[in-house]
């Protein structure tokens, strides 16, 4: 079998398929359009999120088995018609989750113990401990949205702290000794902090819009490290003012590009202007999964998948 490597990855990957018995090619600066002419030699495709596999790529891969995605979801694809040409997708949400997991928390400790805005103001010679008194952990209750790979994570790493974890999930019984499923209503009535851990479907576009966050009987705290879309910022924004949100952690943005790699293809928005400006928001580059031990993780997973599929 013949497989095309569209994105670097760890070194594992290639080594250990080389070892298997496959053959492995590398391109990772030709166009879409260079690499649809030549997609039919290849019986599989690595990528990550260079660019989008749709209708027209998959019908000029005539010989396609499988596609691995070297992260956990698989909005850039579409899947639906990859499957009705029996084309095998691999994902790799087992590769990342505890760095989602950790993340997220750090994320929580750092907005509840203002330790960004702390540490701006210290470096620039201000003292204010007053002003920086934080809020404790203990005693919450944290509402999970999507309790799969990543919200399980964080479940596990919030076990330390005493803290009440609910998680609302459209699959049912999916709670463990962690958390406890409920429905949106109970999670929305009882919730001071908010993690999204959802991936990118037409469920989820847009989700946390003014409605939603209105639906939240306390003032909450928001966490995502899931996708960007899911949030309207402008709606956000509004209630960081109000004060419906007291403040949120964003690893994601509403306007990142497809591929992950870059943030705006036009002028700032107006949200965002906001948002870079408030001291309750902590910012991030889509990087909750991005550690030094996850790119091995995810390597090995997929290729644990190839081989447990065409070995």
């Amino acid at each position: 079998m013949q497989i095309l490597h569209l994105d670097t990855n760890h070194e594992l990957l290639i080594n250990q398929l080389n070892a298997s018995g496959f053959t492995n090619h590398e391109d990772y600066t030709s166009s879409k359009t260079d690499v649809e002419a030549k997609i039919h030699e290849y019986d599989g495709i690595v990528i990550r999120s260079r660019f989008t596999i749709d209708k027209q790529f998959l019908d000029a891969a005539t010989n396609l088995k499988f596609i691995g995605r070297v992260g956990a979801g698989l909005e850039n694809i579409d899947c639906d018609y990859a499957e009705s040409k029996g084309i095998y997708l691999i994902s790799a949400p087992e590769g990342n989750r505890n760095a989602v997991g950790e993340h997220a928390l750090g994320m929580l400790l750092s907005l509840f113990n203002k330790l960004n805005k702390a540490d701006n103001e210290v470096r620039h010679g201000q003292w204010l401990r007053e002003a920086n008194r934080g809020i404790e952990l203990d005693g919450k209750t944290v509402g999970l949205i999507g309790y799969g790979n990543m919200g399980k994570a964080f479940a596990k790493k919030l076990r330390g702290f005493d803290v009440e974890v609910l998680c609302y999930d459209i699959k049912p019984n999916v709670g463990d000794d962690n958390c406890r499923q409920v429905s949106l209503e109970t999670l929305q009535k009882n919730a001071d902090i908010l993690s999204l851990h959802t991936p990118q479907t037409p469920l989820t576009l847009n989700m946390v819009n003014a409605d939603f966050i209105n639906g939240f009987q306390k003032p909450f705290w928001l966490i995502n490290t899931a996708r960007g879309k899911s949030v309207v910022t402008t709606d956000l924004v509004s209630a960081l003012k109000s004060g419906k949100v007291l403040g949120a952690g964003l690893d994601v943005l509403e306007y990142e590009k497809a591929s992950f790699e870059s943030l705006f293809s036009s002028d700032m928005p107006e949200a965002f202007q906001y948002i870079i400006q408030a001291e309750n928001v902590l910012l991030t580059p889509h990087i909750a999964g991005w550690t030094v031990e996850s790119k091995e993780k995810l390597a090995q997973t997929i290729v644990d998948k190839i081989k447990a599929r065409f070995c």
